[in-house]
This record gives C-alpha cells, sequence and structure tokens, in this order.
C-alpha cells in the first residue's frame, strides 16, 4: 500500500494509525506547489482534487479521504484496538470522526488561507466553541473512555495546527493532557519525526514550515 501526505497535514492521521498498527504502507510525499510525488508521479492524476491523504492498495484500488482511510486500516488489523468492532461503539467512532472532520478540521484549514482572514475571528469562535465539547468529552486521556482509537489521533493532528492559527491550548486544560499523552506514544512519535516534526513542552510538535 501507499500512502500520500503532506508534513504536518490531515494525513498525519492514517501515517500514525499505520504505524501504530505495524501495517506495511509505503510513505510517499506530495510537494504542494507542484503535486509532484516523492517517486516522480503526478498527484493530480491520482486524485484530481489534489488533497491528502490518499491510499492506494496492492490491487490498485485508490480509497480517499482521511476518516474512510483510516477505518480501512483499523479493519486490516483490528486486533489493534484502534476501531472497535460492536455497532454501538462503531456508531460513536463514525461520529467522532465526522465531529473532527466537520467541526475542527475544515474551519481549522478555512483558517490558513488568506482569503479567509475576513472571517477568521468567526471561525476562531466557532473552532473555540468545538474545542469546549472536545474536552468535554475526554475520559482518561481519550474520546473513547482511556483507549486509543483512530477518533483520538485525527484529533491530535487537528489540534497540531492550533500553532499557527493563533489557537492557544493552554485554554483547555485537558487538551494539553491529551496532546502530551498522545504525543508521547512511542510510535506516534516515529510518525511523527519521519515527518519532520519537533516536540515542544506543551505537546505540540513544530514543522520549520507552515502546513495546513
Amino acid at each position: 500500500m501507499k500512502l500520500y501526505i503532506h508534513q504536518a497535514a490531515c494525513s498525519l492521521s492514517p501515517h500514525i494509525v499505520a504505524r501504530e498498527l505495524g501495517l506495511d504502507v509505503e510513505i510517499i510525499h506530495v510537494e504542494r506547489a507542484t503535486h509532484r510525488t516523492s517517486d516522480g508521479q503526478d498527484f493530480l492524476a491520482i486524485n484530481p482534487n489534489g488533497y491528502v491523504p490518499v491510499l492506494v492498495l496492492d490491487d490498485g484500488e485508490i480509497v480517499f479521504e482521511g476518516p474512510a482511510i483510516v477505518q480501512y486500516l483499523a479493519d486490516l488489523k483490528p486486533e489493534g484496538g484502534l476501531a472497535p468492532r460492536t455497532a454501538q461503539a462503531r456508531r460513536k467512532i463514525q461520529s467522532l470522526l465526522n465531529f473532527v472532520s466537520t467541526e475542527l478540521h475544515k474551519p481549522m484549514g478555512q483558517m490558513f488561507a488568506p482569503a479567509y482572514a475576513p472571517v477568521k475571528e468567526v471561525l476562531h469562535k466557532h473552532v473555540a466553541a468545538r474545542l469546549d465539547w472536545a474536552a468535554s468529552r475526554l475520559e482518561d486521556g481519550h474520546l473513547t473512555g482511556g483507549t486509543l482509537s483512530v477518533a483520538d489521533i485525527y484529533l491530535f493532528v487537528c489540534l497540531n495546527w492550533s500553532q499557527w492559527l493563533g489557537i492557544d491550548l493552554s485554554r483547555w486544560p485537558q487538551l494539553e493532557a491529551f496532546m502530551k499523552g498522545i504525543g508521547a506514544r512511542p510510535l506516534v512519535l516515529e510518525a511523527l519525526k519521519a515527518e519532520g516534526l519537533y516536540p515542544r513542552s506543551n505537546g505540540i510538535f513544530f514543522a520549520p514550515r507552515l502546513a495546513a
């Protein structure tokens, strides 16, 4: 399998999931400006939308969108426990993935774009309200009650963007503790190091250049 990524982008989520599960996934970097891949391809021929992550399976099937990719990877090794097996627990995970995707990932991603500068304050307020809710959901350091899940990993990746968006996570001590806990996991650290991300004391991982 091949996973196409940008540094520190949402594609970090399936990258971490693959490492946590010990899956044989080749990481392919995509240059933002040119859409050229590190193995010499035109990324737009793989995903005409131009964004990551994209997972290409060994049989050639292409899987798009981060929430779908992380669930697919988790299902390859269910004993890893990153996505539960019961119908009720699965609904909860899907609900959380959709929350992170639409209520955090999307508005935070928009805040990176200069075109959204006039409404950045509105987006800040929206994200802050959603972070209030996310902080209230944490139990034993996780969204799903003490057990790492694909939803936790996705949240971790989005919260790491706070450093570039003027969002001070110290307002939410639970989220700061969450970042430190997830970021201390050895396999998470492997993925972060592979993407050139460096730790700070507050649980945030810094990249030399801005990523979205």
